[in-house]
């Protein structure tokens, strides 16, 4: 199932754990063959390949990118998928809590999809590396490396979300905007049409258009008269009525500006070379 990382977030900072186990498996000589997860819950971290685990009947595909946790002592059962190689990192933990109800956190079966993240792949290996390492100071790290292991997965998985939200976003108000380049469109109604404010507007367009919402609708707006100028026997001024700019003369400047030539030469280039 899938899962609210700030709530996970919030639960992992109210409750103490340590790891108590770090085990990397790969295809060979892969995971022995149990009906049930260890007497600790455990974090799965894809490294390559792809396999599938069930944990209580509920399938997950691991593969990197994606983050897999499940409870102790849970029905479990895998699958391959032919002769591809697969490896991952499993990490058990203890939560300090003893008296922690069975609907907590730690004793369900959830998915993390965090994409691919080469400073998580990095502190997973540093992770292994330092837990087999003998004393103290090894001990220590290892609680302080899973820490800043799942921070960067928690993080990587906001930024994921955040991400698919803003594309969304875009895609809405950009499409609205070619439908509706020429009426009067200020960025203060599209603000009101979807309800979100200037800087994340401003910020999801420079992020997925590399330029602000009002420049963009202003370039649209120009493409399209570049396109009226040889398919409309019409004047500038009604051009630039069609495209929702009602002043001529700032509808001419600005065209110059983006073009290169005025929109009374770029007429005439194109008539005088149709090809």
């Amino acid at each position: 199932m899938k899962m609210d990382v700030h709530q996970l977030a919030e639960y992992l900072a109210d409750n103490p754990f340590q790891v108590e186990g770090i085990y990397r498996y790969a295809k060979n000589p892969g995971v022995p063959d149990a009906d049930y997860t260890d007497s600790f819950p455990g974090f799965v971290f894809p490294l390559a390949g792809r396999t599938q685990f069930q944990f209580n009947g509920t399938p997950y595909i691991l593969s990197p990118g994606k983050i897999i946790h499940g409870g102790a002592k849970m029905e479990l059962a895998q699958k391959m998928f032919g002769d591809t190689n697969w490896e991952y990192i499993l990490v058990l933990y203890r939560i300090g809590n003893s008296k922690l109800e069975d609907t907590s956190f730690s004793q369900q079966h959830f998915e993390l999809s965090t994409g691919q993240s080469p400073r998580l792949v990095e502190l997973l290996m540093r992770l292994w590396q330092v837990y087999n390492q003998r004393g103290g100071i090894s001990m220590f790290q290892t609680e302080m490396l899973f820490r800043e292991a799942l921070n960067e997965a928690l993080l990587s998985v906001i930024n994921r979300q955040n991400s698919c939200e803003s594309h969304t976003l875009f895609e809405r108000v950009s499409n609205y905007i070619h439908e509706n380049y020429y009426q009067s469109l200020t960025i203060a109604s599209l603000e009101e049409q979807y309800n979100v404010n200037r800087n994340r507007l401003s910020y999801v367009f420079r992020r997925h258009a590399g330029m602000g919402p009002a420049e963009y609708l202003l370039n649209y707006r120009i493409k399209m008269a570049q396109k009226m100028l040889f398919t409309r026997n019409v004047s500038i001024q009604q051009i630039a009525q069609a495209v929702g700019i009602t002043d001529p003369f700032y509808f001419s400047r600005v065209f110059k500006k983006q073009v290169g030539i005025s929109p009374t030469k770029y007429r005439e280039k194109f008539i005088n070379n149709p090809c």
